[in-house]
Order: structure tokens, then sequence, then C-alpha cells
């Protein structure tokens, strides 16, 4: 199984995140592309080298929105709130989404930002106790922290990993000047979006985590701990804007192949039932808990009590995200109660390999297990792709990208 680890001993803010990333593999030009429509040229994003405490490291920038012609600025950790920008962004949600549909992202990818945004709403909405629909997001509603979300997304979904893990957060400490004050380290949007993950205070009396890192963190993190048991075959840096005296501002992340002698993987399974809900739900909840961190939804047909059919709704997830998937059940059902219960799981060691048919090149998800060949299965949104741009069948894109992936695996290759 391949997973990214992120290393988050100096914080995480959005922009080191996504420089982290670029740093790891993912091509600028190709962020640029997916961004278009976000109404961005080539120079308003960039990235350059840097070296923080000793070790080099990807320094992604944005230049602002609102002078263009100013100097490039910078929306690092210990400032996401101040920002020194000179400017002072307003967004609604329905402002950002429309932004979001204009950007070159997959359909999945708008989804996932969106609803990344929406949960960033919804803290706001609690923390100045308003309705969702009044929130304007200030400094997380300008175009800076707009690009690192949906670059991010971007980003993580090119990498294509199986999962995603980190370690416990440094929020640093100290206060920070927002739009609605000064607040104590770690700000309110910051402390809520990580609750239930663990976090500590470092030495550095700044704030290390920005609530687009926490939002980024959180909201892709199957589970936090340290290092697991894996063959690292990629490291990326993104680097914070201030240098440390004490220790690297950088954020770390690793890629690489999860040992398969690592131990199990603890998950949640959440159920519910309901009878009294308006099916057309249904989609639209199974795709909100899968972007609130959800490893599998499904539903079941099942009997209730008074003979009524009903449907057994079963979520699987990370212990971690027990407690956001609950909140999602809750607000987009009927139900008035669910239960829990503690599993342990085993996955196949699973990698993507690129093959290249006579239509275009193939993702083939291929799974292991303890190096022996389980399974091998083209990606079936590429054969959809193909067999829409040449108008052939998409079984016949399938045969072909299976032709090609087991000529790869007899020469080898």
């Amino acid at each position: 199984m391949t997973a990214l680890y992120f290393d988050c001993f100096s914080g995480a803010s959005g922009d080191m995140i996504l420089g982290a990333l670029i740093d790891a593999g993912v091509k600028l030009e190709d962020v640029r592309q997916a961004l278009g429509g976000l109404a961005i040229t080539p120079d308003t994003i960039w990235t350059e080298p840097v070296v923080r405490g000793g070790i080099r490291a990807t320094k992604f920038n944005v230049r602002g929105e609102a002078h263009p012609s100013d100097a490039p600025h910078s929306h690092d950790q210990a400032h996401e709130h101040t920002h020194g920008h000179g400017q002072d962004t307003h967004r609604t949600l329905s402002e950002i989404f429309c932004l979001i549909d204009s950007s070159s992202l997959s359909r999945a990818a708008k989804d996932r930002t969106k609803s990344l945004f929406t949960r960033l709403g919804e803290v706001e909405a609690a923390i100045h106790g308003m309705s969702l629909e009044r929130v304007h997001l200030h400094e997380v509603g300008a175009l800076d922290s707009i690009i690192d979300i949906a670059g991010t997304v971007f980003a993580l979904e090119q990498l294509g990993v199986d999962t995603i893990l980190s370690s416990p957060l440094n929020v640093g400490g100290g206060t920070i000047h927002s739009a609605h004050g000064r607040y104590p380290v770690p700000a309110p949007a910051t402390a809520r979006l990580l609750k239930g993950a663990p976090i500590y205070s470092g030495a550095e009396q700044v704030e290390l985590v920005t609530p687009t890192g926490a939002l980024l963190i959180a909201g892709y993190a199957r589970t936090f701990g340290p290092l697991p048991l894996m063959r690292v075959d990629r490291i990326g840096y993104g680097a914070g804007t201030r240098d440390f005296a004490s220790s690297p501002n950088v954020l770390r992340v690793l890629i690489g192949e999860l040992d398969a002698a690592a131990p199990s993987q603890s998950v949640i399974v959440i159920e519910a039932e309901i009878d009294d809900m308006n099916p057309q739900i249904y989609g639209v909840l199974m795709d909100r808990l899968l972007a609130d961190g959800a490893l599998d939804v499904f539903y079941t047909s099942i009997q209730m009590k008074k003979n009524r059919p009903g449907t057994l709704l079963t979520v699987i997830g990370s212990p971690g995200h027990k407690d956001e998937l609950t909140a999602t059940i809750f607000r987009e059902t009927t139900t008035i109660g669910v239960r829990y219960r503690e599993m342990a799981r085993e996955v196949l060691d699973r990698e993507s390999i690129t093959v290249t048919t006579e239509l275009g090149p193939v993702r083939v998800k291929v799974a292991r297990r303890g190096g022996e060949l389980l399974n091998a299965a083209p990606e079936f949104d590429d054969c959809v792709r193909l067999a829409t741009e040449h108008k052939v069948p998409t079984k016949h894109v399938q045969a072909l990208a299976m032709k090609a992936y087991l000529e790869t695996t007899k020469r080898g290759l």
C-alpha cells in the first residue's frame, strides 16, 4: 500500500503543504493548468529553492490579488491571519464555489475542495454564532488560500497514494492578530479543525499551524502517530517564510510503501438504520462522507420494526474521524442514533502502473500480498475517458489495457 506521511514537526500551512508536494514530484506547471480559471496568470504562482535550518526546501509563492503590481507576498504560517498583504478579502462560500467550478480540476477534486471549504465555513459559523449562509470567510477566502487548498487537492490526486498519515502537529504558541482581534495560538478555527488530532506546543512561540494547514491535514490524514514501518521512495520539503534558529522551518512529506509486516490497521465502523428519508439524499450523503474521510460507505436493504423496509447505512473510517463522520450522518440524514464498533483490517499492498495502449495511457491498479501478485485492474475512469474520446466501448479499452499490462509484465518492465 502506497502511503504519504506528513511530518509536522514545525507545523503546517497551505503553502508549506503544496510546496512539499511539489518538492516530492508534482509538477508546478500541472498545478497551474489545474487551477486554470481561478484568474491566475503564469506568474501568479511560482516556487523557489530556499534553505531552512540547513535543509533545502521548496517555497511556494502566490502573487496577491488585491494589487498584482505589488511585490509578491507570503501566506506562510505565523501570518495567515494578519497576512501583511494590505488586503481584507471577504468571500462567501457560494463565491468560492464559483471560483472552484471555474478551475480545470477534475469533478472529484472540485467536490473535495468544496467539501473542505464547507467544513471551514461550518467551523467559522460555530465560532461566531451565525448560520452557514451568513459566513464570510476572511483571510482564508483570499485567492492565495483558495490556491493552496485547491492546489493541494489536485497534487494529492496526482500522487495517487492509497492512504495519508500524519505526525502529531506542533501548533506553536503565543498569540496572533486576526480580522476579529488578538487570539491565543492555536487560533479558534485551527483548534476546532484539529479536534481529535494530537497537538503540542514546541519551542517556537509563533503560530505554526494555520487554519488552512489544519483543514488540509485533518481533512486527509487517516491516522495520527509516529512514522509507520514503510519503505520510503520520495521525500519532499515545503518551506515556511521564517528561518528559525532552533529548528528547520519546513514541512516534510515521505511517500513510500507500507511494510507488509506492519500490524493491521484499526478502523471504526459506524452504523445507522434509516426508514424515512428521501432516497435522493443517499447519493449526496455518500459523497459527503467520503469527502469527510470515510474509507468506505455502503447501504444494505433491511426490514425494520413495524415491518417497514429500510436501509442500513454502514460507514468505515479511521478512529480519528469518528466525531466528524458522526456529525455528518446526523446533519445529512433523518436518523436519531448511530452505533459504533472497532475492528482490525488488513489491506493488500497496492501500486499504480501506467501502461501504453494504442488509444492512450491507462493506469493499472496492482495488488500484492507478501510479494505475490493477486489482482490487476485498469483504472475505470481512464478507460471511460479514452472510450469517450475515441468513441469505442469501455470494455474494449479495458481489454487493451489488460493486454498491455500482461505484455509489460512478461517483458519484466
